[in-house]
């Protein structure tokens, strides 16, 4: 299959998808009711240039994580998936990779939360997709690239977050992270790009070699986080991690007791963030 089968059928796949689904916003002048180039560069996480050469068959070797970040951002469904994977030359990754596919059902749910900061990651913690009200509460995620992505990474070895930590709390989380990593590299202990990143934690952040060497296995629960967002100040949230057994796939959920501050504040995050991505387009 040729270059040009893939460039024609991501235009395909990417007119079909309106802004609004996307989590997006639909205004403008638009020439077609599907995404932009722009947009589905921003939502897979590449460049609008490489989305560009792609479809118009200049470029044709697209990685396992690129192709899977394009099958997220379009939405597509496990069948058309498999044939992106086949347009590309690729397989899609077997059961000995961590699963980074997105099913229709999980993405039905982050569509009708859309007033809730959700996030969904795979096994390892890596994101794979955020909706805007997460985007607006803890930051714009859309620029991280490779390991950048991944919360275990980001926590040791990336650049400060929003959330802040008591330094009793910082010390379960972290214990916390490292023990479900090492559950999840047991069970796909042939990922290659797992193990790359995790030998890189231990060779780059002594803490994370230490939890590591001590081998504890866990999940990491449901908590309470504190949040300081650049506009409204500091709010105290409910994090909760709802997991998706069969596709190995970690939903994080941040809310908000109704009547509070908190909820509050994230309601007018709601609305600064709104703002925010509608100036971008």
């Amino acid at each position: 299959m040729t270059a040009t089968e893939l460039g024609r059928a991501l235009r395909r796949w990417r007119d079909r998808v309106a802004p609004d689904a996307a989590g997006l916003p639909a205004g403008g002048q638009r020439r077609a009711a599907g995404l932009r180039r722009e947009e589905l560069a921003l939502l897979a996480g590449i460049s609008v240039d490489y989305v560009t050469r792609l479809e118009q068959g200049r470029a044709s070797n697209p990685s396992v994580q690129v192709v899977e970040a394009l099958a997220r951002a379009l939405r597509l469904s496990a069948d058309e998936r498999t044939y992106l994977f086949g347009l590309a030359g690729l397989v899609p990754p077997g059961p000995d990779v961590v699963p980074g596919y997105l099913t229709p059902s999980v993405q039905r749910l982050l569509d009708r939360l859309a007033g809730t900061p959700v996030a969904v990651s795979d096994a390892a913690l890596t994101l794979l997709v955020t909706n805007p009200m997460y985007a607006a509460l803890m930051g714009d995620p859309s620029g991280l690239r490779g390991f950048e992505r991944n919360g275990v990474w980001r926590n040791f070895l990336g650049r400060p977050t929003r959330v802040r930590h008591t330094p009793e709390e910082r010390r379960a989380f972290e214990a916390g992270m490292v023990a479900e990593l090492r559950s999840t590299a047991a069970r796909y202990p042939a990922d290659r790009q797992l193990r790359r990143m995790i030998a890189e934690l231990r060779a780059e952040s002594g803490r994370f070699a230490e939890l590591w060497d001590a081998g504890v296995v866990a999940r990491l629960e449901a908590s309470r986080k504190t949040v300081v967002h650049p506009q409204v100040g500091v709010l105290t949230l409910d994090c909760d991690h709802l997991r998706v057994e069969e596709h190995d796939l970690r939903i994080l959920v941040y809310s908000a007791e109704p009547g509070t501050e908190a909820a509050e504040k994230l309601e007018l995050i709601s609305v600064l963030g709104t703002q925010s991505l509608a100036g971008k387009h």
